[in-house]
């Protein structure tokens, strides 16, 4: 009896996205050599169970992860880690699965947000930040480029949400 794609890909990529998690956690970095690991692991097993297809589709994900990460990275409120991650997890949970993934990475990283920013203490300042982000979206307006604090305990290592939405769009998503 064959392995359903599902469980292959799970048993490939959580592994790596846990192994992901923990270097953001701990050492604030992501890993490159993970990062491709996961890309080729999204080709790999997307190849082997929908052909060329299953390829075009893989590849259709990365590019459009890429795309909108790198776009939230030009105003500073990605990481280029981060892109690199969410762009190999386009990979892995193709092209049609990249909106519902930012969604509850999106969700997930809100929850996050949330938690450490009552934890550092910081309400009034993060709610400022957020109050000129939306004014700069305003017509005639600029959107600010904020700068990533100097004490990383205000920042969210986004590997995690990044991770742990991926995997739950993919689990209530996927086919």
């Amino acid at each position: 009896m064959p392995i359903p794609q599902n469980i292959a890909m799970t048993l490939l990529f959580a592994p790596f996205a846990i192994m992901i998690a923990y270097m953001d956690i701990r050492y604030r970095r992501i890993p490159n050599k993970l990062v491709l690991t996961i890309l080729l692991i999204g080709l790999t097993v997307n190849t082997i169970f929908g052909g060329s297809r299953g390829l075009l589709l893989s590849l259709g994900g990365f590019a459009l992860s890429f795309g909108i990460m790198f776009f939230l990275h030009v105003f500073g409120t990605m990481g280029a880690g981060d892109v690199k991650l969410f762009a190999a997890i386009g990979a892995v949970n193709g092209l049609s699965l990249v909106i519902p993934t930012l969604l509850v990475v999106a969700l997930t990283g809100g929850v996050f947000a949330i938690f450490m920013m009552v934890y550092s203490g910081r309400v009034r300042t993060t709610m400022f930040g957020v109050m000129q982000f939306f004014y700069g979206l305003l017509p005639g307006q600029r959107i600010p480029r904020f700068e990533i604090p100097a004490d990383r305990r205000y920042t969210i290592p986004y590997a995690v949400p990044i991770c742990l939405g991926s995997f739950v769009s993919y689990v209530l998503f996927h086919g």
